[in-house]
């Protein structure tokens, strides 16, 4: 029995090693994987606040573009009734009776607040909406005018400048200022000043003398305003339930004009915008893209200066929608995951403990009966069905092994009482060969126990290489389909390693001791060149502030057939992006033409630009999401929309680039049948 404690210790160890086996099964289901699904929900959350920037900071590009075309409207048409031979007729004539009551039905057909001609000595000589008398031409809108060119911007008119003008629209401008939280402090409790767009067309009359046309539009409290534009950006379900889009207008820091709520019924007139955004915007001349808190809730908000004819940064234009119900709705998602983690995790988990411990299971069974045996019981047995696999096979064989060494004891036993018999009978006799006979058995005896206890332990052991060079050969496979995700988990198969060698080593001692010898929007049938021409006014602006000569070449004869405002969405991304490549200014040449790819008829619309151009490097990525040029104010996913957008209508966009010469974008669409 002086292996006793060595057969624990082997068996003790190898009942160790399955608890170890079985938390490092476990460990990437209870650590790796949560691991990874937090680094990919934390990767989820950033994509999705970036995507809710993108939205916003194209609703604040609808609003400049409003605000400027009605700026530009407003300079124009301006132009066109200064310009008129009827005005300068009734002003040549001296008719002032007839001059006022053209003014009056002029101004009431372009939506203005006054309207009146002034000399240049500051004299209005004529008026509708305001009194007559004197006024300032010292502002550059009206000084470029007097000086024989249109301009039209916008002003702030002091309290003193509108009452010039009218009394009834300095009380208009008038605003009593509301305490806000986070706002910067200010001393005056009234704004007075006015927002004004503001315009001037030279009138030019039969004897020389250059005369000012200015009108205008005051914006404080111009609710109408406001709304337009915030119906404009904001159209019916673009937000999803819950949320709500608002716009304002700033004067200074400010709210003149705003749908934002102070309360149920009443606009948030007089309230102030907050600190931060105010230093950001106003003060550094940069566009806000972020949340915001607007008077009484978070907001992902978008705002941007508004510059003066003088230059000089005198308010904000601001959209944003209700941040709460995209909160929620990302939390939720987030919630969902991981509940459903952990619903599959608790239900996988004692599945796994189930298997398991049909694993482990016949090795304790194994161990238990060896330990009887170890105590002296013959007649223990494992009592393990055979099945198919290695474990199952090593029980059988071991009960079989136990068969042979009770038989084999049963024969010694025999044998050794019929030696007693015969010593007895001739006791005296043989008294001195009895005690060498009995000292020979007894050593006959341990050395057949010596023996099949071997045997024992030789076949235990062979058995277990067997489990042993499986749990090797699918560890090295687990390792080769995984490939570099491996080194997630190299500390967990490294000691799996450690653990099998530990096993290799035990085995090795028993066969030493027996043998001392040996892991979809809707499709519309399109004119290509209708299309373009009503692109044009969305990118007017931008294209004539660059100073960039537009060149059209239209001579495709067919449609072709996609959704007119995803096409437009396609054609005003390139234009916007031809015209941030030519700062110095250039000629943007915007072609539609018949083509014929790949066996079938279409119609190819191109963008050409005499820019920077781009390199190779830039072009081979210039279609992947979130790549772009445009550090400060680009989010890298226009053109992969755009490509996603045209492919998605069994059309191609490509592109073709020279640095230093420009760049050539090409779309082709299947022709409409």
């Amino acid at each position: 029995m002086a292996e006793k404690p060595g057969l624990f210790s082997v068996f003790g160890a190898l009942k160790s090693v399955r608890f170890r086996l079985l938390a490092i099964a476990l460990l990437p289901t209870l650590v790796i994987l949560p691991l990874l699904l937090g680094i990919t929900m934390v990767r989820w959350s950033g994509k999705f606040d970036a995507l809710l920037t993108t939205k916003v900071n194209s609703d604040l590009t609808v609003a400049h573009q409003y605000l400027a075309t009605i700026l530009e409207n407003t300079g124009e048409r301006l132009g066109a009734i200064s310009a008129s031979a009827r005005l300068r007729d009734i002003t040549t004539a001296g008719d002032e009776e007839a001059l006022r009551l053209f003014l009056e039905e002029s101004r009431q057909k372009l939506g203005l607040d006054f309207l009146f001609v002034v000399d240049g000595g500051g004299a209005i000589s004529a008026s509708a909406g305001t009194g007559t008398g004197r006024t300032r031409v010292d502002w550059p809108v009206r000084s470029s005018a007097l000086a024989g060119k249109a301009s039209y911007a916008i002003d702030v008119f002091s309290e003193e400048d509108l009452k010039t003008l009218s009394p009834a629209l300095a009380q208009r401008a008038r605003l009593d200022l509301v305490p806000t939280a986070n706002a910067q402090s200010g001393e005056k409790p009234t704004e007075t000043r006015g927002m004004m767009i503001h315009a001037a067309s030279p009138l030019q009359l039969r004897d020389g003398t250059t005369l000012a046309l200015v009108g205008g539009r005051l914006l404080n409290q111009n609710l109408d305003f406001i709304d337009t534009i915030n119906d404009l950006v904001y159209r019916k379900a673009s937000l999803p339930e819950g949320s709500q889009g608002t716009a304002t207008l700033f004067l200074d820091d400010v709210r003149i004009s705003t749908n934002v709520r102070l309360f149920e019924n009443q606009r948030a007139l007089g309230t102030r915008v907050s600190q931060v955004v105010y230093s950001a915007v106003l003060g550094s001349g940069q566009v806000w893209l972020d949340s915001a808190f607007v008077v009484n809730d978070w907001y992902i908000s978008a705002y941007e200066p508004l510059v003066d004819s003088y230059g000089k940064r005198v308010g904000m234009l601001y959209v944003g929608f209700l941040e709460a119900p995209f909160a929620q709705a990302k939390y939720e998602t987030l919630g969902s995951v991981i509940a459903a983690f952990l619903g599959i995790t608790i239900l996988s988990i004692p599945v796994f403990l189930r298997w398991a411990r049909a694993i482990f299971k016949p090795l304790e069974r194994i161990t238990e009966t060896i330990s009887q045996v170890d105590d002296g019981n013959l007649s223990a047995r494992t009592g393990l069905p055979p099945n198919a696999d290695e474990i199952g096979q090593v029980a059988v064989h071991l009960d079989e092994l136990l068969d042979r060494l009770q038989q084999r004891e049963g024969e010694l036993r025999a044998w050794n009482e019929e030696l007693n018999v015969r010593v007895g009978q001739r006791t005296q006799e043989l008294q001195l060969a009895n005690l060498r006979l009995e000292a020979t058995t007894k050593q006959l005896v341990m050395s057949e126990k010596l023996a099949t206890i071997g045997e024992i332990t030789a076949g235990v052991a062979h058995e277990i290489n067997n489990p042993i060079a499986v749990i090797q050969g699918n560890l090295e496979v687990a390792r080769v389909i995984l490939g570099d995700q491996a080194d997630l988990a190299r500390t967990e198969f490294n000691l799996i390693d450690e653990q099998v060698e530990r096993i290799s080593r035990i085995v090795g001692k028993l066969l030493q001791f027996a043998r001392p010898e040996e892991f979809a929007g809707y499709v519309e049938r399109l004119s290509p060149d209708a299309v373009i021409s009503d692109c044009m006014p969305l990118v007017k602006h931008v294209l004539s502030r660059a100073g960039i000569e537009i060149v059209r070449a239209d001579t495709a004869t067919g449609l072709l057939a996609m959704n007119r405002t995803e096409l437009q969405q396609v054609l005003v991304n390139l234009i916007v992006n031809a015209a941030h490549a030519m700062p110095e200014g250039g000629t943007l040449t915007l072609t539609s033409f018949d083509e014929e790819r790949h066996g079938s008829h279409g119609v190819g619309l191109a963008v050409k630009d005499n820019g920077v151009g781009m390199s190779e490097d830039v072009v081979a990525r210039i279609f992947d999401p979130f790549f772009t040029t445009k550090r400060q104010e680009g989010t890298g996913l226009g053109l992969s929309v755009s490509q996603m957008l045209i492919a998605r209508q069994g059309g191609e966009i490509t592109v073709e680039s020279i640095p230093g010469q420009g760049t050539s974008f090409t779309i082709w669409l299947p022709q409409a049948l």
